[in-house]
């Protein structure tokens, strides 16, 4: 007498059904992942905070005061740094547009990230060249303002803006980087306003 073994057999699994291309539900770009506004931002003051720094380094190798009157012109920088970023965000934001308001937060950030970098650069350059390089400094700003002393004193209180201008020049590295930090600041945020409300599209 033979015996069978009886096979249990499960229930049959329908293969999967494959959707074609045209039904797939639509993928946001792997580029918003991260915050744009945040990585522009970065980007474009880091490398402007570098740039502002290796114009004090060649004033310096050049034989010319870094911290005279040539070191403001690294002031356009922010400026021209806060709108590129805020050109470089429209390409997150096609055709839309970024909006006012990441428009404006990316060129202050911007802005931010160069007077932080350019402050802090500028203030360990001031502590490695040590005081003689500031002093240097403070005798050739004496001298300019005592040749220009005439004309402060034909306006009103000239005499005391000559004393103020004076008293309030630079004369550690804590206060060139304080002067670095605030100029760069303002001139980067006073160009970002009208810059966000123009490439806010």
């Amino acid at each position: 007498m033979r015996c069978f073994a009886a096979v249990a057999v499960g229930p049959l699994v329908r293969p999967t059904s494959i959707l074609p291309p045209h039904s797939l539900p639509a993928l946001k770009p792997t580029t918003a992942t991260p915050s744009p506004v945040l990585r522009t931002a970065v980007l474009c003051g880091a490398i402007t905070g570098a740039l502002c720094f290796v114009w004090v380094l060649f004033l310096y190798v050049s034989d010319n005061n870094p911290y005279g009157p040539k070191r403001t012109l690294a002031d356009f920088f922010p400026p021209i740094a806060a709108i590129a970023s805020q050109v470089l965000l429209r390409r997150y934001y096609q055709p839309e547009g970024p909006g006012l308001w990441k428009s404006i937060g990316t060129g202050m950030l911007t802005t931010l990230v160069v007077a932080l970098i350019a402050a802090a650069t500028l203030y360990l350059f001031a502590r490695l060249t040590g005081p003689g390089l500031i002093e240097q400094h403070l005798a050739e700003a004496r001298l300019l303002l005592e040749n220009t002393k005439a004309l402060y004193l034909k306006e009103a209180n000239g005499l005391q803006q000559y004393e103020a201008t004076l008293r309030n020049l630079a004369r550690t590295p804590a206060g060139f980087a304080q002067d670095e930090f605030f100029k760069k600041l303002f001139f980067g945020v006073l160009i970002s306003l009208p810059g966000g409300v123009f490439l806010r599209k």
